[in-house]
């Protein structure tokens, strides 16, 4: 017998009980849905939190101050005041990958206009910075190095701070005066919208100079960090490695003791972080996949009972030619045409719920063709495995004992 007619008869008789057939794809359908949408969510979040970290700067290295301790209790990260801007130009200077570099202080500061006032991060920077962390000026300009040696009182803004300010986000604030802790600034420019990360909404930002910041705001030598742009992810390591040795050698730290700042190569942060998303997409699917193997116990169960109530089908059947390949493979195509057609109606529920949760939800979802080849896969797999037994249940018959049987 061939598979067409394998596939006419199963079709035939899962026609005759529509209602049981239905039913028993459900747990299929249910199972399959599950999984693409889940596997969506995962690998959604991993390429969200890949992009965010990427809009952070590219190929970027980001040092941090080390942490102090006291009394054999190790303070908080960048509690020790060892960076400086002369460290940034430096690395500049000294370190041929890299490319470009922007040192940062930043404070919480009360930045007021006429009868309005907002309490938000004042970040003193360098002219690199719109470079260094890919943010890019909407409108006006960025401050310049001129004014930077000159500790000129000029601001740029997020939106965020425009809307609170200026009452709209659209707003053109330049040539506009408001004061940082009492010292008067302009407004010379207006970040892009870079968007919100978590809890952290990246436009309620203040940005000016950083000499500014240091001398006249805050009065402070040191930086919070420096970010340094390499000119090729392949020199990462190397440029990060060069980075260590100047800055340990200017800092004076010798052989064989701890550093007292530490370095972050932003490609180790994308793979932890990518890790940590394989795993929760892994686990989501899953979990899952219980429910497919929940609906494969269905269709051999079902399959048992219809090798039950069609034992007289099957002596006529063997009586007249049937050889045992012959029932054996109608009913293994049997439970595969089952699986698979809830696969296929599950495959697309699948999609359509995924695509509803990130219209509905705002949650960033990626349907690939990997995981739709996956979950249909896995269906039929199932359908086969849990369709073998009573499929050999019914090609086993004894043909004059099936023939008796009512």
């Amino acid at each position: 017998m061939t598979l067409v007619s394998s596939m006419q008869i199963a079709l035939r008789a899962l026609v005759a009980n529509k209602l049981r057939a239905v039913l028993t794809m459900l747990g299929v359908i249910i199972g399959v849905a599950a999984v693409v949408t889940m596997v969506s969510i995962g690998q959604g979040a991993r390429q969200a939190v890949a992009a965010q970290v990427q809009s952070l700067g590219s190929n970027l290295l980001t040092i941090f101050p080390g942490s102090a301790g006291q009394f054999g209790v190790r303070q908080g990260q960048g509690s020790l005041q060892t960076l400086t801007w002369e460290d940034a130009e430096a690395i500049a200077s000294e370190v041929p990958e890299v490319e470009a570099v922007t040192a940062e202080f930043s404070r919480n500061a009360q930045v007021v206009r006429g009868s309005e006032n907002v309490n938000t991060s004042v970040s003193g920077v360098t002219p690199a910075f719109p470079e260094v962390r890919n943010s890019p000026i909407d409108n006006g300009a960025f401050f310049t190095q001129a004014e930077m040696a000159s500790r000129a009182r000029v601001a740029v803004l997020g939106r965020t701070v425009v809307e609170r300010l200026f009452g709209d986000r659209a707003a053109s604030p330049l040539g506009a005066t408001l004061k940082v802790n009492r010292v008067t600034f302009t407004v010379i420019g207006v970040l892009a919208e870079r968007g919100a990360t978590g809890f952290n909404d990246r436009d309620d930002i203040v940005l000016v100079p950083l000499t500014t910041a240091q001398r006249r705001l805050f009065g402070v030598d040191f930086v919070r960090a420096i970010f340094v742009k390499v000119r090729d992810a392949g020199q990462m390591t190397v440029a990060q490695e060069r980075a260590e040795t100047l800055l340990r050698i200017r800092h004076r730290v010798t052989a064989g003791e701890e550093s007292d700042f530490t370095i972050r190569n932003q490609a180790d942060v994308i793979q932890t972080f990518q890790g940590v998303s394989q795993t929760m997409t892994l686990l989501l699917g899953g979990i899952a996949a219980v429910s497919l193997l929940v609906g494969g116990i269905g269709i051999m169960n079902i399959m048992l009972v219809s090798v039950t109530e069609r034992t007289r089908e099957i002596g006529i059947r063997k009586a007249v030619g049937a050889t045992r390949r012959d029932i054996l493979s109608q009913f293994l195509v049997e439970s595969l045409v089952l699986s698979v057609s809830g696969g296929v109606i599950g495959l697309l529920l699948g999609i359509g719920g995924s695509r509803a949760i990130s219209a509905l939800a705002g949650w960033a979802t990626l349907i690939s063709p990997g995981s739709l080849v996956m979950a249909v896969s896995f269906a039929a797999a199932v359908g086969i495995f849990f369709g073998i037994y009573p499929a050999q249940r019914a090609a086993g018959l004894d043909p004059i004992v099936a023939l008796r049987y009512e």
